[in-house]
């Protein structure tokens, strides 16, 4: 998490030529308010530690419009702008006046504990309710009532969880200052990262009193993805305030290495990674691929490690950390390191495998060359690639069948929990799990103590919109191939998958300035890697098991703790 401004004789700063998608802007460049500018202007000095810094244009207008005009925004600009400052600025802006919290709806924990610590570093009480924290939500609760909280972050899922759900939702929305969607794109249907939660938030704002000011923001959305978000903001006919600026990062260098088969791109691996800038992340698809490759890097020698979706939550934050602190090469990372985490310097982002459509693929090596005039990207795509995407589609899409025969299992109104529907519906857990959240946004069925249960309300398959979502995808698969294959400017490309009006050749990609890359693999790489790949079973890391009871003894941990060593020793277990 950074605060993004301009500094004069700032080499690194990048002015944005920010547009306002709106008929009756508030304020411009000058204000209309020049006490209020004066005063943000302030803030934002105190936040970033600089008596020089400058908004960005259009940070200013988005705090004005929400301070002033109490008005809904959606800022889409791209990673590392600053987007984090307007929401930061705005927020003590609107405590000063005597607004209650700001609450903002943030979708990962990693997101979490950066936008916590840059809110602590800067004076803003921030504070975050999520799964890892639990212990510590009756002290946060305390603050709360005693007002000692300027900003408290929740997951989307949150909103869903009964407990908070009942407990603390209702008197937030009464005290709220403002409202934060934080990666607003995951709202959209259209999104690259549709989550069904994030559809929650149109009634969260509707139970919104009509004073309180509603931001959107997000680096990663195309046309059709802010017309969506904008109709959700809209709700109750509120005309919503749209700032759109340059997307393109110009100090990233991106290329594609066509390689035949998987065991040659982990060769590439092998024979080249020390020859990457400073420290970076290496994307897998899939979590086995990325665990597999973070194994086979570090037997030979590399500092590296894994991060998914099934690593503990306490190693995913001791990697976080030692990346950022440049104690290892790398992360070998799935889709869950991405949106929010902050490392200015990220030297590189390669993806073993490509992501099923162009936006996905930009938010995530957008995590490189933020604070730094260059970063390597590179794409390994793999002719596996396209059998993952249609997988992940699938599974991700609640199919009517299933859907009804849930419904039909909740019909008597009885509580059951997700491992017994299970059992009764012959559907695996995540996607019963990811269409249970479909039905209870919906409002067919609502989660609550002990499990499940039917509402009564009647639900039908809304089958054109789920064709309209993977007919959208497919569109967006041909485009990641088509970005593989362009001899066009890879950063012109992405750029326009994104409806950047600013779209423009970059100068620097394998495309516009010559490969930058090698594309010889060692021999002895490939062995080493054929092998990884050939070799039956798969490794059984040591795990620690704590005592029952700890957690009642004011000690955050479970006995089945599923803690794994970050770099295992040698000699560990095998199945």
């Amino acid at each position: 998490m950074e605060f993004q401004h301009d500094t004069p004789n700032s080499p690194s700063s990048e002015p944005e030529a920010a547009q306002v998608n709106d008929g009756a802007p508030t304020g411009g460049p000058a204000g209309a308010d020049p006490a209020l500018r004066i005063e943000a202007t302030g803030l934002l000095r105190a936040l970033v530690g600089n008596e020089a810094a400058e908004f960005h244009e259009g940070q200013y207008e988005a705090i004005e419009a929400l301070v002033s005009g109490g008005r809904r925004a959606l800022v889409v600009q791209r990673t590392g702008w600053g987007k984090s400052a307007v929401y930061f600025v705005a927020s003590l802006l609107l405590r000063a006046r005597g607004a209650g919290p700001t609450l903002i709806v943030s979708p990962l924990l990693a997101l979490m504990r950066d936008q916590v610590a840059a809110a602590a570093r800067a004076g803003v009480r921030a504070v975050a309710i999520n799964s890892a924290n639990q212990l510590e939500w009756q002290d946060i609760s305390a603050k709360l009532a005693a007002d000692e909280v300027d900003v408290l972050l929740v997951s989307p899922e949150r909103l869903n969880n009964p407990g908070f759900r009942e407990t603390h939702l209702p008197e937030l929305i009464r005290r709220s200052g403002l409202l934060v969607i934080d990666e607003a794109h995951c709202i959209s249907d259209w999104g690259h990262d549709f989550r069904p939660d994030y559809r929650r938030i149109r009634s969260l704002i509707e139970q919104l009193p009509a004073s309180v000011p509603v931001l959107a923001t997000t680096a990663t959305a195309n046309s059709r993805v802010v017309k969506d978000v904008e109709e959700q903001l809209a709700s109750g006919g509120e005309d919503v305030f749209t700032i759109r600026g340059a997307l393109a990062r110009r100090s990233l260098r991106l290329g594609v290495l066509r390689l035949p088969t998987p065991k040659a791109r982990l060769g590439w691996l092998l024979t080249h990674i020390d020859e990457l800038p400073g420290s970076g992340i290496i994307y897998a698809l899939t979590v086995s691929a990325a665990e597999d490759t973070a194994r086979l890097l570090q037997k030979a020698g590399h500092p590296v490690l894994a991060y998914t979706g099934r690593t503990d939550p306490a190693d995913r934050e001791q990697a976080e950390a030692a990346l950022k602190n440049n104690e290892v090469k790398a992360l070998v990372a799935t889709s869950a390191l991405g949106m929010g985490f902050d490392k200015p310097d990220l030297g590189f982002v390669v993806h073993l495998g490509a992501p099923s459509s162009p936006v996905a693929y930009y938010q995530q090596v957008g995590r490189a060359g933020r604070g730094t005039p260059s970063a390597d990207v590179l794409l390994l795509p793999g002719t596996e690639d396209k059998d993952i995407w249609e997988y992940f589609a699938t599974s991700s899409m609640p199919a009517e069948g299933p859907a009804n025969a849930v419904l039909t299992e909740l019909a008597s109104g009885a509580v059951m929990s997700t491992g017994a529907l299970e059992t009764r519906v012959n559907l695996k857990r995540s996607p019963l799990e990811l269409l249970l959240k479909v039905l209870a946004v919906d409002g067919a069925v609502e989660r609550v103590s002990g499990g499940w249960r039917g509402t009564g309300q009647p639900w039908s398959y809304d089958r054109e919109r789920y064709e309209r979502i993977s007919a959208a995808r497919v569109r967006e698969q041909q485009a990641m191939l088509d970005y593989e294959s362009t001899t066009d400017c890879r950063m012109e490309f992405l750029s326009l998958q994104l409806d950047d009006p600013a779209a423009a050749p970059c100068g620097r990609c394998d495309n516009c300035a010559g490969r930058w890359f090698s594309g010889d693999v060692a021999v002895e790489a490939t062995d080493h890697a054929d092998q990884a790949l050939s070799r039956v079973g798969v490794d059984v890391d040591p795990r620690g098991m704590y005592p029952s009871g700890m957690d009642r003894l004011g000690v955050p941990v479970k006995e089945k703790s599923n803690r794994t060593r970050p770099c295992p020793p040698a000699g560990h277990w095998r199945a």
